[in-house]
Formats: C-alpha cells, sequence, structure tokens
C-alpha cells in the first residue's frame, strides 16, 4: 500500500489508468460540440420566431457548416447562425476589393479611370479572377487594411502573398459591408454605393445564384457569390445579397464549407435563402 493515498483514491487512480472513466468523458464531449442555434430578434410580432424555426429546419438535414447572416432595416430584423467563425473568402471578397477602390479614390477625390472601371466590372459581373489580382496588387495591403479598418470589419483578415481567395471573412463583417452598400455612411459615398449595387444587379447569369433564390417578383437584386474546392472542408460556396422592395430592405450573407460538391452547397445556401424571402413577404 502506498503510504499517504486513500483506498478511494488508489481505486480512481486504477480506473483512469485502465479507462473506466473515458465512456463519461466521451459522453460529456458532444454537449461542449453542440450545434450552435440560430438566433432572431425582430421589431415585428412573431416574424423572429418565425425565421428562426424555418432557417433552422431548412438546414436540418443539410451536411457541413454553414454561417447565415440577416438584417431587414424595414422591420428592424436581424437573424444570426456563426456570426464569428471564419470562412475562406472565395470571391465573395471581390467586392471588398470594389469597395476600397472606391474609398480610396474618394480619399484623394478622383473618379475611377477606365481601365479601373474595366477591371471592376469583370471582377464583379463576371467574377473574373485576373482582374481582381491586379486591382488587389494596384491597391496593396496597407489599402486594403486602411479600408477593413474604416468600415469596422476587424474580423475580416486579407490573405496573404496576393492569395486574395483566402482571405479570412465572417457573417459579421459581411454584413457590415453590405450595410455600407445599402444605406448613407461616411465611408462609401452615395455614388460609389450605386455603383456597387449596379455592378452586382449585372452579375452574369449563370452567377445569380445563392441568396437571390426565391425572391419574391419586384424585388431588387444585388448579388456576388464566391466558391473554391480545398483539400480540407471540401467546397467553400457563399454568397452575399441586397434586396429591396416589397415593403422590406434587407441584406442576406450565407458562407458554408464542407460540402461534398460545388452544387451541394449551392442547395445548401438557396434553401436558407428560399425560407427567409418567403417569411419577409409575408410579414
Amino acid at each position: 500500500m502506498t503510504p499517504g493515498i486513500s483506498r478511494r483514491a488508489r481505486v480512481l487512480a486504477a480506473a483512469v489508468g485502465t479507462g473506466v472513466l473515458v465512456p463519461l468523458v466521451a459522453a460529456a464531449a458532444p454537449a461542449a460540440a453542440a450545434t450552435p442555434a440560430v438566433t432572431c430578434t425582430s421589431a415585428k410580432a412573431g416574424l423572429a420566431e418565425k425565421l428562426k424555426k424555418d432557417i433552422t429546419a431548412a438546414l436540418a438535414t443539410r451536411k457541413g457548416t454553414v454561417a447565415v447572416g440577416l438584417h431587414d432595416r424595414s422591420t428592424n430584423t436581424t437573424c444570426t447562425l456563426r456570426a464569428s467563425s471564419a470562412y475562406d473568402s472565395a470571391s465573395v471578397v471581390k467586392v471588398t476589393v470594389l469597395a476600397t477602390l472606391l474609398w480610396d479614390a474618394k480619399k484623394t477625390n478622383r473618379y475611377l479611370t477606365d481601365r479601373e472601371n474595366t477591371l471592376a466590372k469583370a471582377m464583379i459581373t463576371k467574377s473574373d479572377n485576373a482582374a481582381t489580382s491586379t486591382l488587389w496588387k494596384q491597391l496593396g495591403m496597407t489599402k486594403i487594411k486602411g479600408f477593413l479598418a474604416a468600415a469596422g470589419m476587424t474580423q475580416t483578415k486579407p490573405g496573404a502573398d496576393g492569395y486574395w481567395g483566402l482571405t479570412q471573412i465572417t457573417v459579421t463583417d459581411e454584413q457590415k459591408l453590405l450595410k455600407l452598400i445599402t444605406g448613407k455612411n461616411t465611408v462609401l459615398s452615395d455614388n460609389s454605393r450605386a455603383y456597387i449595387l449596379k455592378l452586382m444587379s449585372q452579375v452574369v447569369s449563370s452567377q445569380r445564384w445563392g441568396t437571390p433564390y426565391g425572391v419574391p417578383a419586384g424585388v431588387t437584386v444585388a448579388v456576388k457569390n464566391g466558391w473554391l474546392q480545398r483539400s480540407t472542408n471540401g467546397w467553400r460556396v457563399h454568397s452575399i445579397g441586397a434586396f429591396k422592395g416589397g415593403g422590406h430592405d434587407y441584406t442576406m450573407t450565407v458562407l458554408t464549407h464542407g460540402n461534398s460538391t460545388m452544387d451541394y452547397g449551392i442547395a445548401t445556401i438557396q434553401a436558407v435563402a428560399k425560407v427567409i424571402h418567403r417569411d419577409l413577404a409575408a410579414s
């Protein structure tokens, strides 16, 4: 018998050594890793509860990791899921690149050059990667970080070594960006905001999937999507959008990764978008 150690302590030590307590530890693990819940608030009676229920149901059978952001100015409605989780941006960052370009031009009170306009249009409407790389390099990290600071996008981390598609983004920051684009502020001029929305409304038809899915007739749509496959977390598929009409003025961000295919990610985003458009239209 080891001096100074009680029989109970020895039994406990032996149990740990033989793995008897391991099932207890394992049983506790799922609680720690519980799936975060959708949270919604609204000034409109019953709307928050309906959105929470319907978004949760839309995601119930979907695999992968999904983050959601919604804000409707008209009913002061907000919904979030994994708002601060970081995702590789893929092409969604292109809206940030354009906003940075316009923010920087405003500081020196200049218009974009013809070349910059051509690059910007290709970058947003066709998701042209070469145009994005050109503008990313032109701006440089100092200006990009300067815009992020001015916009309050503190959770966004620009991709290093020219890899703009690996910029880390969150729902919180993408919703901040959409708020700047769709409402008067001191960061972006009214002309800049109109220009961004115009290009996002001219995205080619093959890239107009995602958050616009199920949008009611008569509601204007501005969208930018992103998609990227990597060896870890499968496909990243994202969609950000701004919508106005039918008595509503709202922005939506859905970020996903861990998708088996690009189409699977698109279907997940569209399941969420469909119920959001429907619930807002009915409110």
